[in-house]
């Protein structure tokens, strides 16, 4: 069960960190958030790891240098997705991508959750698709006589790659060994930085964001260490096939927030999803 409370929080953390990141990203760039809050993430995990202690695991160090390669990686593609190509399309595929990638290496791997959790899992890839689309008339409309978004190709690439880069971080998070304390993240976060930083330089956005974007950075960044700090343990807690699948429902805490602090219109097929997330939950809570 403690696998189970660890997911749902990073789900939250994740999904919060989510919502303050677009807000932030309608006024900015997204980019420009994201070279902030991942230095910052970095700092406060290294603090963290120091007074958790670990031994140090070349292997596990590793894969938290993989990891923070395809999150950085993922980050950036997923944002250029989102900019040239329609949301109702690109936010869905890129989730059920991300949630179907861990529970299939997982259950490839030898895990076999109960047929009820099995159910839950079906609910929670249904609930993610349904959560993430955007209510019709709010996305994919025209802005004074532009032609709306499409799903180009480049787009398709681009949501695919995103999806799978964020899947794997899982499954890599997932190998990191039970005694090596939080060292890894700190290694998957100093990479991500470095990336991003990369490629912030090489696309002309390495700049200072406004003042009143910092706050929100570092809010982002302790969400953020919260979130991977709270995955690391779920994973290490329970099955990556259903802690991953648990931490994928973000996005309906996202929503769930923008429909009480934004106000914004929730469509009908969002607010099924929410309740077969609750069901998923459920479901895997029985078992967990």
């Amino acid at each position: 069960m403690i696998g189970v409370v660890l997911a749902l929080v990073s789900a939250a953390a994740y999904g919060v960190s989510d919502f303050l990141g677009g807000i932030a990203s309608r006024r900015v760039a997204a980019l420009r958030v994201v070279i902030v809050s991942y230095p910052i993430s970095a700092v406060v995990i290294a603090l963290a790891a120091v007074v958790v202690g670990g031994e140090l695991s070349w292997r596990s160090m590793l894969f938290g240098a993989l990891s923070g390669v395809l999150m950085a990686l993922a980050m950036w593609w997923f944002y250029i997705a989102l900019a040239e190509g329609p949301m109702s399309v690109v936010s869905p595929m890129t989730a059920v991508i991300v949630a179907g990638i861990p529970i299939t290496v997982g259950i490839l791997g030898g895990e076999r959750p109960t047929a009820i959790s099995y159910g839950g899992i079906a609910l929670a890839l249904v609930a993610v698709i349904l959560v993430s689309r955007e209510p019709p008339g709010v996305a994919d409309h025209t802005v004074s006589g532009a032609r709306a978004p499409r799903f180009t190709r480049r787009v398709g690439w681009l949501t695919v790659g995103a999806g799978i880069c964020f899947g794997f971080t899982f499954v890599f998070t997932n190998e990191i060994e039970v005694g090596t304390g939080l060292w890894p993240l700190v290694v998957a976060r100093v990479v991500a930085s470095v990336i991003v930083i990369a490629v912030a330089t090489g696309t002309g956005q390495l700049v200072r964001p406004p003042q009143y974007i910092l706050g929100v950075a570092v809010l982002v960044a302790v969400l953020d260490v919260i979130g991977t700090v709270t995955t690391l343990y779920a994973l290490q807690a329970g099955l990556l096939s259903l802690a991953s699948v648990l931490i994928s429902l973000y996005p309906a805490v996202t929503v769930l927030l923008a429909i009480l602090v934004l106000k914004e219109r929730v469509g009908r097929l969002q607010l099924a999803g929410m309740g077969l997330a609750l069901l998923a939950i459920a479901a895997i809570a029985v078992n967990g």
